[in-house]
């Protein structure tokens, strides 16, 4: 199992954070869209018990059936801070997708990759300490703007910095829904993690990944919390 260690402070994560970045690939494409396995992954909490809870989902990309489920539980040891979520949750969701038998091929995460105050949110920490492909998808944005995509599935806009980099895009996953924010995590282009991310979510707003991860999240939080 991959051993990560917990930072003492702020300070200290955010010091982790730039020692990480310089480490992102950015310069591959990435597994074809719609083939191979995909796997989401989140995360629910019990704030009353600093437990933690993640899950896994495998997919495969064709049919987006479910090849493989699973779940760790841990303890919540860092503190909520903006920007530094990851470290609150990397620890386990990776023990969740060391436990896996399948993939998992290209994971995506409920969050930010590239789209961050520092360049480096979640599924670009969760890519570069697994060397995964990996790919956010958030529900809003996090510190930075995009005008509203086209009404049509599959319309984009750039999610962009103060100084005109393009660092994710609003992404329409279904016509007349609120779009999506999609950012680039580690190996994989921006075109193709919207490419993905279209492909995920056929019927809802949401991929098929992260719907699915959410919700076994939070049935094992539910069963954690009663046991």
């Amino acid at each position: 199992m991959t051993t990560i260690r917990t930072p003492a402070d702020a300070t200290e994560a955010r010091a982790v954070q730039d020692e990480l970045r310089a480490r992102v690939v950015l310069d591959e494409p990435g597994p074809p869209p719609g083939s191979g396995l995909v796997t989401g992954v989140d995360v629910a909490y019990d704030d009353e018990r600093d437990i933690v809870v993640a899950a896994a989902v495998v997919l495969d990309a064709r049919t987006l059936a479910v090849v493989e489920e699973a779940t760790a539980v841990g303890k919540v040891a860092f503190p909520y801070i903006p920007g530094l979520l990851a470290f609150r949750e990397i620890p386990t969701v990776l023990a969740a997708l060391e436990s896996l038998k399948a993939g998992p091929g290209l994971v995506v995460c409920d969050g930010y990759g590239r789209a961050h105050p520092r360049r480096f949110g979640l599924a670009s920490h969760l890519g570069v300490l697994t060397g995964l492909p990996v790919i956010g998808v958030a529900k809003n944005p996090f510190t930075f703007t995009a005008d509203p995509p086209g009404d049509r599935r599959g319309d984009v806009s750039p999610l962009l910095a103060d100084d005109g980099e393009e660092l994710g895009r609003a992404l329409r996953t279904q016509a007349g829904v609120k779009p999506v924010y999609v950012s680039v995590g580690h190996r994989v282009s921006l075109d193709n993690a919207c490419a993905h991310t279209l492909a995920l979510a056929p019927r809802f707003r949401l991929p098929e990944s992260t719907r699915r991860a959410d919700a076994l999240c939070r049935r094992a939080l539910r069963e954690e919390t009663v046991a």
